[in-house]
């Protein structure tokens, strides 16, 4: 019997196998992409009968003129029960379809890669989608709801930190005490537990914690406090026979901040607030930043946007400074940021990530010193203020990273030849 393993994540994805004996590799997912084995998390619907994912969503949805739905980040709404779904073509879509229709297509991949049908899954998860228990049920059921309409009638969860311990499990020769810090696109992710060659056991773990914050959330801080005053924040106006100067309200300036929130900015009545505003704006310095958001908004820029931010992220990562620039019609953006600056846009966000760190080794009764091992997986590990944050507390010497988007689904292929055993 084979069994996939499927790394859902917000920003990638992948799938491995197992049968009784083997686990087999990741597969290609996406030929296009740099590394084939990942298919990032996109889906781009030109229509309500079409839609393409990954590699092939981005070149269709530049191949349209930016026209359509693309829907990026899906996985961090599972905790939401405000997010209900959204439109398309005018057509309301729940977000378990959403998530299901990527699933599926990964099921779809798998089969025909492996030329048979299977319907068994490990499934990784968040160590929490959310701090609130209800809400972090919640997310799992939605997401075991999409699992089963991709096709999947056995399926099991396994916190993703747990899994990346399992693929590090077969390294060690003696019993260590193992930090696994996960962070990925949409969460930071903590466990701890003691990892030996010995069969891993649930008495193992010592604490699991984790935030919903990570890599997007600090592209969001760069948008907050470097981009978005090209495109409206900081606009000033007056109301007509008003005397007090307003200011465009932060709380709808915080939506253009996450790529996936901009959608909301659509509805007729903020719409028609931001016609009002760029009439009532004191000058045109002022409007030409609201013609910019109608342009954000109307002609998806967003997605470009927070590729470039994430390209600039990338960059800061190995030198000292680097340029963000974006160019559009009618829009031509060009800053240059330093990562000294980089660290104060994404600060607050970044406390609150470690936070959540220090809470779950207090959870676990230890102390930093107590830590044999720090395994770091997920692309944001390597953004140089998280990596400080860790080496203040830890130590340089008891830093590990090793693949950091194979690790996981690796984890998970163990497991899921445990289960193919059964």
């Amino acid at each position: 019997m084979l069994v996939y393993a499927i790394d859902f994540g917000t920003s990638n994805s992948l799938l491995a196998a197992a049968d009784e004996g083997t686990v087999y590799p990741p597969i290609p997912l996406d030929i296009n992409a740099a590394d084939p084995t990942i298919l990032r998390t996109l889906l781009y619907f030109p229509n309500m009968k079409e839609c393409f994912y990954g590699t092939r969503a981005i070149e269709e949805f530049v191949q349209n003129d930016l026209h359509g739905r693309l829907i990026r980040s899906i996985k961090k709404f599972l905790p939401m029960r405000s997010f209900v779904g959204t439109f398309i073509e005018n057509r309301p879509v729940n977000l378990e379809d959403l998530v299901g229709f990527f699933l599926k297509e990964l099921r779809r991949r798998g089969n025909e890669y492996f030329q048979q049908e299977v319907d068994s899954v490990v499934l990784g998860r968040p160590a929490r989608f959310s701090e609130n228990p209800s809400d972090d049920a919640y997310a799992q059921d939605r997401l075991e709801k999409a699992a089963r309409f991709a096709g999947f009638k056995n399926i099991e969860f396994c916190p993703e930190p747990i899994a990346a311990a399992r693929e590090f499990r077969s390294q060690l020769k003696e019993s260590k005490t193992v930090l696994v810090a996960d962070f990925g696109g949409g969460t930071s992710d903590y466990t701890i537990l003691n990892v030996s060659q010995k069969p891993y056991q649930d008495s193992d773990v010592l604490a699991i914690g984790g935030i919903p914050l990570a890599g997007d959330s600090l592209d969001g801080g760069v948008m907050r406090h470097r981009i978005s005053t090209h495109f409206g924040s900081g606009v000033r106006y007056q109301v007509p026979f008003g005397s007090n100067t307003l200011s465009m309200p932060s709380h709808l300036m915080e939506k253009i901040c996450s790529p996936a929130d901009i959608s909301v900015l659509r509805e007729r009545d903020t719409l028609d607030f931001f016609t009002n505003v760029r009439k009532w704006s004191l000058g045109q310095e002022d409007r030409e930043k609201m013609d910019r958001l109608f342009l954000l908004i109307h002609e998806n820029l967003g997605f470009g946007i927070f590729e470039e931010i994430e390209k600039l992220k990338r960059k800061l990562s190995e030198v000292e400074t680097a340029t963000f620039e974006f160019s559009y019609p009618e829009v031509q953006i060009r800053e240059q940021i330093q990562r000294s600056q980089l660290d104060q846009y994404v600060n607050p966000q970044v406390e609150r990530i470690l936070g959540a760190l220090d809470e779950t080794v207090k959870r676990a009764g230890l102390q930093f010193s107590d830590i044999d091992i720090v395994y770091c997986t997920g692309g944001t590990s390597r953004v140089p203020i998280i990596l400080e944050g860790l080496i203040r507390r830890f130590g340089q010497e008891k830093l590990v990273g090793r693949n950091f988007f194979h690790s996981i689904v690796q984890g998970l292929g163990e497991r899921a030849r445990e289960l193919a055993r059964t």
